[in-house]
């Protein structure tokens, strides 16, 4: 991971959250799901989430996401919205929006258990809009904006 400047003290961007995330968590006690353990991710999925919403990198960066509550989540691109030349990512890594919702609802296909990651790096800079299937409704959306 790449040093993202004198702001957060000379700290890489994941070691900064995990410092904050630590503080922000200790004082929500009981009012959110994720926890101080000191994990190592960029996302945190809460019950119907993602935390933060939207998070800037650099293109070439890796992003984890993290399922910080007892439900199951996905991370799914909203396909026509990508960047020229970006590639479509979902967890379960299905090759389209739709075969990612297809496979949700067939057999909960990309689900990511409580604990558990994923990862995508990206490579190509612009906005990166995307959901959790299960909890779109509700309102898990997020932005990836990656800057070159």
């Amino acid at each position: 991971m790449r040093d993202h400047g004198s702001s957060n003290g000379g700290r890489t961007r994941r070691q900064f959250l995990a410092a904050t995330g630590s503080a922000a968590t200790a004082g929500l006690a009981g009012c959110a799901t994720l926890t101080a353990s000191g994990d190592d991710f960029d996302i945190g999925m809460t019950a119907v989430a993602f935390d933060p919403p939207t998070l800037t990198v650099e293109a070439g960066d890796e992003v984890v996401w993290r399922n910080t509550s007892s439900r199951g989540h996905t991370v799914t691109a909203y396909e026509g919205t990508l960047p020229e030349g970006a590639a479509f990512f979902a967890s379960g890594d299905y090759e389209t929006e739709q075969a990612a919702r297809d496979a949700y609802s067939n057999s909960l296909g990309g689900l990511i258990g409580s604990g558990e990651t994923y990862t995508y790096s990206f490579d190509v800079p612009g906005e990166y809009e995307y959901l959790c299937i299960p909890h779109e409704q509700a309102g898990m959306v997020g932005t990836i904006v990656v800057e070159e």
